[in-house]
């Protein structure tokens, strides 16, 4: 990521954003891919894959009535947990590590941007997530090609691979502000993993029971939209639908309200997540000094 020779001028130059985005991604991203967290992450998706195989095996009438059914229930609902322990393992010190282990000093001496860095260390974090994405997505399609066929993949998962892929984006965002505000790792990983298991669930339940209105500032409320595809009667708009229902309990009649993204909404806010929070701690980032 250093100088380079100009064939035409036969001198020394330094290389543009592009190059130095590219070489420093290339780099980041093998040893992501050659680091212990990776062979860890690896194996825990495969330790989940197993589950889930001897699952749907015990189980086979009631989980996997018809493939849209199978790749709902599983895809749906476990790609998010994948997504969120990707993010952590490869963006949690992606820019903390950088104060914390103390080669910030010696990575802001070579003629280089703060925001080329930060850009490459993202794409390779994203790369390396994305691939574990796609290791859980084989597991899914083996199980699913015994029981339905090589040819009976909805469309549906198609549909829901590429929000998959957004709301990835989002949390790699939200992880990579966290390593930018802290100098420390643990925070990035620990608040990664705190608000996206379930913070931000309690927070939009707590919004939608008390306040009464639709959590469209939530993330947890556009992720829904992965799984939401493979159901029937998809809202497909960018507002939300409200469900209110009445339950009688003893002598007493409860209202609850229940809001359902739409599949244009859901992708408007994953996508403002990214780019919100990435910009937020390039910012950060781009401020910080190295003391």
């Amino acid at each position: 990521m250093g100088a380079v020779v100009d064939g035409a001028a036969g001198r020394l130059r330094v290389p543009v954003s592009s190059e130095q985005v590219f070489k420093l991604t290339r780099y980041q991203l093998r040893e992501y891919l050659r680091s212990r967290r990776f062979v860890a992450l690896i194996a825990i998706i495969a330790v989940i894959g197993a589950i889930l195989t001897a699952l749907v095996a015990h189980f086979r009438g009631g989980l996997v009535s018809s493939n849209v059914a199978f790749y709902g229930s599983f895809w749906g609902g476990g790609i998010d947990l994948v997504i969120v322990l990707a993010a952590v393992f490869f963006g949690g010190d992606a820019i903390a590590g950088e104060f914390q282990n103390k080669t910030g000093y010696f990575l802001m001496g070579l003629p280089i941007r703060r925001t080329t860095v930060y850009v490459g260390k993202f794409i390779a974090a994203y790369l390396a997530a994305a691939a574990t994405m796609l290791v859980f997505l084989a597991i899914l399609l083996a199980n699913g090609a015994y029981y339905f066929g090589t040819g009976a993949v909805p469309w549906q998962l198609l549909l829901s691979l590429a929000l998959a892929l957004v709301y990835l984006g989002a949390v790699l965002g939200a992880t990579f502000f966290f390593s930018s505000l802290f100098k420390t790792s643990a925070y990035g990983f620990v608040l990664t993993a705190i608000l996206f298991l379930f913070g931000f669930t309690i927070l939009q339940d707590v919004i939608v029971g008390l306040v009464k209105i639709e959590p469209w500032m939530v993330i947890s409320y556009a992720e829904s939209t992965i799984g939401n595809v493979f159901g029937s009667g998809v809202n497909w708009g960018i507002f939300g639908t409200k469900t209110t229902t009445t339950t009688m309990i003893g002598r007493m009649m409860v209202q609850s309200t229940t809001w359902t993204p739409g599949i244009a909404e859901g992708f408007v806010i994953m996508l403002g997540y990214l780019i919100g929070t990435a910009a937020v701690g390039l910012l950060l980032f781009e401020r910080e000094e190295f003391t």
